[in-house]
C-alpha cells in the first residue's frame, strides 16, 4: 500500500501535461494534412542525389500553383503538398521537377475537400461514440456496486483519463506542427482511437478489481477505507498492466526506428498515447476515484 503515500503527487504530472497540451492546441493548433483538408501529395525520388531545397522551391514557384510545401524525406526524396491539381498542372509539375535531375515518382495522392470534411465528421462521430459507450458500459458493469461511489462516477473518471490520454499526443503534434511542420491526417485519428481502446481496457481492468474487492468486503462485512481498497486493487493488477503496455510500446519503438517513414508519425502518437494511457490508468484514475469519494456528500442512507 506504499502507493497511497504518494497519491497526491501522482496527479501533478498529468495536470501539468494537460495544461501544456491544451496551451499548445490553443496557441498552435493542429496542422491538418491533405486527407483531412483536401489537396494533393506528391513524393518524388532523385536516385542520383536530390537538388537543394531552395532550387526545388524556386522551380515550383514559377508554376503559380499557390502554396506548395516541400519537405525532405529519407535520403533522396521530397514530399510536395499543394492544392488539388488538374491533369495539365500535374504534367507541368512533373516536367519541372524532372528538369532538376533524374527522377522517380514514389506516390501521388489527390483528395478533394469534401472527402476530407467527411473524414473529419466521421472521426468526431467515432470519438463521441467511444466516449458514450464507455460511460454506458462502465455504469452497467458497476450497477451492483453503488457504495461508496455511484456506478456512473467510475465511467466519468474513465472519460477524464481518456481525455488526458488523447490530449497529450494531440498537444505534442500541435507543437511539432508549429516547430517542424508535422501534419495530422487519417492515420493520426486512427492512432487516437487506438489509444482510447487500449487505455480504457487497462482502466476497466483496474476498476473491475476494485469492484471485486468491494464485493468481497461487503460479503465479509469487512470495513476497509475506500482508498486502501483502491490501491490494493492497483497493486494486484500492476504487473499485468505494466507488462502489457511495455510490450506494446517496445514493438512500437522498433516500428518507429526501423519502420517505414509513412507510419512514423502514427507510431509516435501511439507511443506517447500508450505511455500516457498506462500512467493515467494506474496513477491518475485511482486518485480521482479517491478524491471523489472523499469530498462527495455522504449517501442519504448513512445520514439517517
Amino acid at each position: 500500500m506504499e502507493l497511497k503515500k504518494y497519491q497526491n503527487y501522482f496527479v501533478v504530472l498529468p495536470v501539468v501535461s494537460v495544461v501544456l497540451a491544451v496551451a499548445a492546441l490553443l496557441v498552435f493548433g493542429l496542422k491538418p494534412g491533405i486527407d483531412l483538408l483536401g489537396g494533393s501529395l506528391l513524393q518524388v525520388r532523385y536516385p542520383d542525389g536530390r537538388p537543394e531545397l531552395v532550387q526545388m522551391q524556386e522551380a515550383v514557384n514559377v508554376l503559380d500553383l499557390g502554396e506548395v510545401r516541400i519537405q525532405a524525406a529519407g535520403t533522396n526524396d521530397y514530399m510536395l503538398r499543394q492544392r488539388d491539381l488538374s491533369v495539365d498542372e500535374k504534367a507541368s509539375l512533373d516536367q519541372t521537377l524532372a528538369s532538376l535531375g533524374s527522377i522517380e515518382e514514389v506516390q501521388y495522392t489527390s483528395i478533394g475537400p469534401s472527402i476530407g470534411a467527411e473524414l473529419m465528421r466521421k472521426a468526431w462521430w467515432a470519438i463521441g461514440l467511444v466516449v458514450l459507450t464507455t460511460v454506458i458500459f462502465i455504469a452497467f458493469a458497476f450497477r451492483g456496486v453503488s457504495y461508496p461511489l455511484a456506478s456512473w462516477k467510475y465511467g466519468a473518471v474513465a472519460i477524464a483519463t481518456l481525455a488526458h490520454d488523447v490530449l497529450i499526443p494531440a498537444g505534442l503534434f500541435a507543437f511539432l506542427g508549429y516547430a517542424y511542420g508535422t501534419e495530422v491526417g487519417a492515420l493520426f485519428i486512427v492512432a487516437l482511437l487506438t489509444i482510447l481502446g487500449i487505455s480504457i481496457n487497462d482502466t476497466i481492468v483496474i476498476f473491475d478489481r476494485i469492484r471485486e474487492n468491494l464485493n468481497i468486503n461487503m460479503a465479509k462485512k469487512a470495513k476497509e477505507p475506500y482508498a486502501d481498497v483502491v490501491w490494493r486493487s492497483v497493486t494486484q493488477t500492476l504487473a499485468r498492466s505494466f507488462n502489457t503496455s511495455f510490450t506494446v510500446i517496445l514493438v512500437l519503438l522498433c516500428l518507429f526506428f526501423v519502420g517505414p517513414e509513412s507510419t512514423r508519425d502514427m507510431t509516435l502518437a501511439l507511443i506517447v498515447g500508450m505511455a500516457a494511457g498506462t500512467y493515467s490508468s494506474i496513477l491518475l484514475a485511482s486518485p480521482l476515484l479517491i478524491y471523489w469519494e472523499k469530498y462527495q456528500k455522504p449517501p442519504k442512507a448513512l445520514e439517517s
